[in-house]
C-alpha cells in the first residue's frame, strides 16, 4: 500500500484537507486523511508513504459532453452568429470526408484523447454518430460511455430506427471501464416517436445514461414553439422535414417532459434559452443539466445562465463539447470560463460538477468523481502555487496541462 501525501488534498464529497493523505492499495483508495495520521495498516503491513510535495490533489476530472469524432475538424469552423449557420458549415465539412475510418479521423481522435488525459480527464461521455471512438477509447487510459446518437426526424418506422441503432451497439465489446448507451440528438432532429423508442429501449437497463441536446439555441426554442424559423428551412433543405409533424407550442423542456423522456439517468445537454421553469422541470425529475459554456460562444448559441443553472437546483456537469467548436479539452478553461460567467457560485460547486456529479450521471458513481474509500485511485496532482490560501479557487481560475501529473 502507499499513502501519498500531499499539500492539498480535495475529496469533493468533503472540504479540502491541508496536508493530507490518501492511502492506495492495488489500484483503489483505502483512506483519507490528514498529516501525521496513525498508521493505515492491511495484510499487507504498513504503508510507504509519498510526499508529493506542493499539490492538490483530487480525483480526475469528467467531461460530460464531447463528440471526439469531431476532432479533425479543429479550427476548420469558424465561430457563428446563429447557431444553425454554424451547424450547416460541421455538416458540409461531414460531407466533404464521408469515410468515419478516414485515417484524418481516426488520427484526430486518438490525439484528441491523449489530450483529454494531458489536461487531467479521467472519465468522458462523449457523443458518436458512427461508433468510431469506441475502440480508441477502449485502448486508451480514459473511461467513457460512448453515446450512439439518432437523429431522425422524418421516420416511418421509429422503432426499426432504434432497434438497428441497439444491434450496433450490441456488437461493441463493452468493459466495466468503456460502455455505450444511446441517446437522442435534439428536439428539431428526433421525431416524437423515435424518442419514444429510444426511452423505452434506455429503460432495458435501468442504470444506463442518455443523452440529448436541449434548449441550446434560440431557434430551437421557436421551431418547437411554431415550427418554423431557420431549423424549419435546414430540414427542408435537406429533406427531413416531416409535414404531418404538429409543434407542440411550448418550449423544448415541457416537450419532452410531456412525452415523458425527463428521467434521472438523461443528461441534457447545453439549456442556454432555458427558463427557470424549465430547470425546475429538470430539478425535479432528477436529470443532469450539461453546460459547455466555451462552445456554446462559438457556436452562436448564446450565454448558459451559470448562476440560474446553480440557483435552479438542477444537478450540473461540465463538459468541453467537439474540438471543432472550443480551442481545446481542458476542463479546467471550462471552469475558469464558468467562474467568470457565475463569480456568486462557490467554487466547491463548480468543481463538484466538473467530477461527481459527471461522474454520477454517466453511470460511474462508484469508481470516479470523489476521493471515497473503495473508488478507483485515477488521481490528479495539481501544481499550487505557495501562499494559496483558497485552494478551490485556485482550481477554478484556469489550470494548464503543465501544472499536472497523473499519480495513479
Amino acid at each position: 500500500m502507499i499513502r501519498y501525501h500531499a499539500a492539498w488534498v480535495l475529496p469533493i464529497a468533503e472540504p479540502p484537507i491541508p496536508n493530507g493523505w490518501v492511502a492506495v492499495e492495488h489500484g483503489r483508495v483505502v483512506a483519507v486523511g490528514r498529516r501525521s495520521p496513525a498508521d493505515v495498516r492491511t495484510d499487507t503491513g504498513p504503508p510507504r508513504d509519498v510526499d508529493l510535495g506542493h499539490v492538490a490533489l483530487m480525483p480526475g476530472l469528467v467531461n460530460a459532453h464531447t463528440h471526439l469524432e469531431l476532432s479533425y475538424m479543429h479550427e476548420q469552423v469558424p465561430p457563428a452568429s446563429s447557431f444553425v449557420a454554424w451547424i450547416t458549415n460541421v455538416v458540409n465539412r461531414r460531407k466533404q470526408q464521408p469515410d468515419p475510418r478516414a485515417p484524418e479521423i481516426m488520427g484526430a481522435v486518438k490525439r484528441a484523447i491523449a489530450h483529454a488525459i494531458s489536461c487531467g480527464t479521467a472519465l468522458v461521455g462523449d457523443i458518436s454518430n458512427t461508433l468510431v471512438t469506441f475502440r480508441p477509447l477502449a485502448d486508451s487510459a480514459l473511461a467513457a460511455v460512448v453515446f450512439y446518437e439518432v437523429l431522425r426526424f422524418n421516420a416511418p418506422d421509429p422503432e426499426a430506427v432504434v432497434a438497428h441503432a441497439l444491434r450496433q451497439i450490441d456488437e461493441l465489446a463493452s468493459t466495466d471501464r468503456v460502455r455505450a448507451s444511446l441517446a437522442a440528438h435534439a428536439p428539431y432532429s428526433v421525431a416524437p416517436l423515435v424518442f419514444r423508442a429510444i426511452r423505452q429501449a434506455v429503460k432495458r437497463d435501468p442504470f444506463a445514461p442518455c443523452s440529448v441536446h436541449l434548449s441550446e439555441s434560440r431557434e430551437e426554442v421557436e421551431f418547437i414553439k411554431t415550427a418554423g424559423g431557420p431549423w424549419r428551412q435546414f430540414l427542408e433543405d435537406v429533406g427531413a422535414w416531416n409535414a404531418a409533424w404538429v409543434p407542440p407550442g411550448v418550449t423544448p423542456v415541457q416537450y419532452l417532459d410531456d412525452s415523458g423522456f425527463l428521467q434521472e439517468r438523461l443528461l441534457a445537454v447545453h439549456g442556454v434559452q432555458m427558463s427557470d421553469a424549465d430547470l425546475a422541470r429538470l430539478a425535479a425529475r432528477g436529470v443532469t443539466l450539461v453546460t459547455c459554456p466555451r462552445s456554446n460562444a462559438h457556436t452562436g448559441a448564446g450565454t448558459p445562465p451559470i448562476a440560474r443553472f446553480y440557483a435552479s437546483g438542477v444537478r450540473v456537469a461540465v463538459g468541453t463539447d467537439s474540438l471543432a467548436s472550443t480551442a481545446d479539452l481542458n476542463l479546467f478553461s471550462e471552469l475558469a470560463a464558468m467562474r467568470k460567467l457565475a463569480p456568486s457560485v462557490p467554487a466547491s460547486q463548480l468543481l463538484e460538477s466538473a467530477t461527481k456529479h459527471g461522474a454520477d450521471a454517466l453511470g460511474f458513481e462508484a469508481d470516479f468523481g470523489t476521493i471515497e474509500a473503495g473508488k478507483r485511485a485515477r488521481l490528479l496532482a495539481v501544481l499550487v502555487t505557495p501562499g494559496v490560501g483558497n485552494v478551490e479557487e485556485y482550481l477554478v481560475s484556469g489550470i494548464r496541462p503543465d501544472q499536472l501529473r497523473w499519480v495513479e
